[in-house]
């Protein structure tokens, strides 16, 4: 069981791995050693995520996601294959804690009484230094 949240789990045949050949650092072993991971986590098809979370998951994973609802995460930052499978792994458990968290709603504020006092105050000595910019006309005295 890997834990991600107090209330989300995922078994561990929930992962799959596959170890490809990765691009970069690591000279002749990059040729003969598949170094890098590509986890892969059917999301649409878990038990342990709720319909809201997978649909934050799915917004969050953006093209990570299939249209399957299959996440894929490719990691082939290190020349160990053990450090890349954890890397990989921790980046899905950092996707779905986010996807976990409900987005905290927005509560609209009123300006204060200040705030529309002294926005006034600031407009009108603004049109009053606009006012004495002008030509004066035959109106004027």
């Amino acid at each position: 069981m890997i834990r991600v949240t107090n209330t989300i789990s995922l078994a561990d045949d929930e992962i799959e791995e596959h170890f490809i050949r990765a691009p970069g650092p690591g000279g002749q072993n990059v040729n003969k050693v598949a170094t890098a991971v590509q986890l892969r986590f059917d999301a649409a098809n878990s038990p342990a995520l709720t319909d809201a979370v997978f649909r934050r998951l799915r917004s969050l994973a953006g093209s990570r996601m299939t249209r399957d609802g299959v996440i894929v995460l490719t990691a082939n930052r290190s020349r160990s294959q053990n450090r890349n499978r954890e890397d990989a792994l921790e980046r899905l458990i950092a996707l779905i804690r986010d996807a976990a968290t409900p987005p905290v709603r927005r509560r609209p504020t009123k300006p204060t009484a200040g705030s529309k006092r002294r926005a006034a105050e600031s407009k009108r000595r603004r049109g009053e230094l606009k006012r004495q910019r002008r030509k004066a006309g035959p109106d004027d005295h």
